[in-house]
């Protein structure tokens, strides 16, 4: 009875140890454990998953804030002549959507632009008169802080008189560049 009692309690034993072992193991192997999302990001395999409108290794990067603020606009359109104006990008309730105030160096009505990341989108959208729409991407300088080159390519059409100005859509048109 006794060596039997040895046997089962060895065996208990062992059960216990390896059952530990594996729980240890798995404990350490747990890539998140160390993690902390910003911005209610969630961790899977030690990388944070942002939500829309955020962005770094944590999610500690608020993707509008490269936008916010005062930018120079240089641009040669296909049917007018080279010119340099400021607009103002700002924000909107939604953290994937932002405003352009004095688009096209004459609008009173703010445009719609969508961001993500380190790219724009100008969705196609009626403005007084005009039919807008393009595309952009941002260089952002980190060594000097909030500046930056927005590159955007869109086409705006004069519904009053058919003409379409293109700014680096089509072969042959400069895109528009933005800075600040």
């Amino acid at each position: 009875m006794k060596a039997r009692f040895k046997t089962i309690l060895l065996s208990a034993m062992s059960v216990i140890a390896a059952f530990s072992a594996v729980t240890y193991t798995s404990c350490n192997n747990d890539k998140c454990k160390a993690i902390v999302c910003a911005h209610d990001g969630v961790c899977k395999d030690g990388d944070c998953i942002c939500k829309p409108g955020y962005e770094g290794t944590q999610c500690e990067v608020i993707t509008r804030d490269k936008y916010k603020g005062v930018w120079n606009v240089f641009e040669k359109g296909t049917y007018t002549d080279a010119t340099q104006y400021v607009i103002s990008i700002d924000y909107t309730n939604d953290m994937t959507r932002m405003t352009i105030n004095g688009f096209y160096n004459n609008l009173n009505t703010p445009v719609t632009m969508n961001i993500n990341g380190d790219n724009i989108t100008i969705p196609q959208q009626t403005v007084e008169h005009y039919v807008i729409q393009g595309t952009g991407s941002l260089t952002y300088t980190d060594h000097y802080a909030k500046h930056g080159t927005l590159t955007v390519k869109y086409t705006i059409m004069d519904t009053d008189n058919g003409k379409t100005n293109d700014f680096g859509v089509n072969p042959g048109s400069k895109p528009s560049v933005w800075s600040r």
